[in-house]
């Protein structure tokens, strides 16, 4: 007989004293909560259960986590990871090419970031993955003809905590609308867009992994992020330089 994981027991039974509650304030009858049944049954047999607890539920866990500790804040995983990125080793001058493909269509862009501790010391050789969408909104490796890891990749920070990569302006996004996400938005009236973003996670020894996005100022879906994903911390500002976009942003990693 296996041991009892107390820390299962502890959080399960917090789990249905507050579902116990809701039901309760709610007020459901049995057909509604049938429904929800069924609903969240397809939920899973669609495979959207990841989508909808990234887009809905994230948010909330890391703004109660994290919101009054020093440090960037960060933001949603996302449905589009995927493991294994190519170490990015081309440059375009000091800048590391973040596309597979020599042709790649959209707005050429320059990104520099800096990585530093709460101490403010820089942290030198911090692992970074970086992940976008491209020019027709699309990630690679789900419903895409790119190239597996196109617009995916990692590479490391300097002795100073620097990093710049070249790539394209990424767009906004409608989520999934087809199967149970979607019906929920038309339930709630909501729309299924996100912002334009670019995805980050930083690694450095003796330091908490910190999973975050990048956001541009101006952009019409920055109040109304279908996964309210946008944090204050994670602006920045697109500007044109000699031809070509720009943008900069430092980070801030937590000691563990």
């Amino acid at each position: 007989m296996s041991q009892k994981n107390e820390r299962v027991v502890e959080v399960f039974g917090l789990f249905i004293k507050h579902i116990q509650e809701f039901l309760k304030e709610a007020k459901l009858n049995h057909e509604e909560y049938t429904n929800f049944v069924d609903w969240a049954d397809r939920l899973g047999r669609k495979g959207e259960l990841p989508l909808f607890a990234d887009v809905f539920l994230e948010t909330h866990v890391l703004r109660a986590m994290y919101t009054d500790k020093p440090g960037t804040q960060p933001s949603l995983l996302g449905p589009y990871f995927i493991e294994g990125s190519p170490e990015l080793t081309e440059k375009d001058g000091d800048a590391l090419i973040l596309t597979q493909r020599p042709d790649e269509a959209g707005e050429k862009m320059y990104f520099k970031g800096n990585v530093s501790s709460v101490n403010g010391q820089p942290i030198a050789n911090c692992r970074v993955e970086m992940w976008q969408n491209d020019a027709s909104g699309k990630y690679s490796a789900f419903d895409s003809d790119a190239p597996r890891y196109n617009f995916r990749g990692h590479f490391y920070t300097d002795e100073n905590g620097n990093f710049e990569v070249r790539h394209i302006v990424p767009l906004p996004y409608s989520i999934p609308t087809d199967g149970p996400t979607g019906e929920f938005l038309e339930y709630t009236d909501q729309h299924p867009m996100r912002p334009a973003h670019l995805h980050f996670m930083f690694e450095a020894d003796g330091h908490e992994t910190l999973i975050t996005q990048v956001f541009f100022e101006g952009d019409e879906w920055l109040e109304t992020d279908v996964a309210d994903g946008v944090r204050l911390d994670l602006m920045t500002k697109l500007e044109e330089n000699n031809g070509r976009k720009e943008a900069k942003l430092d980070f801030v990693m937590r000691e563990q």
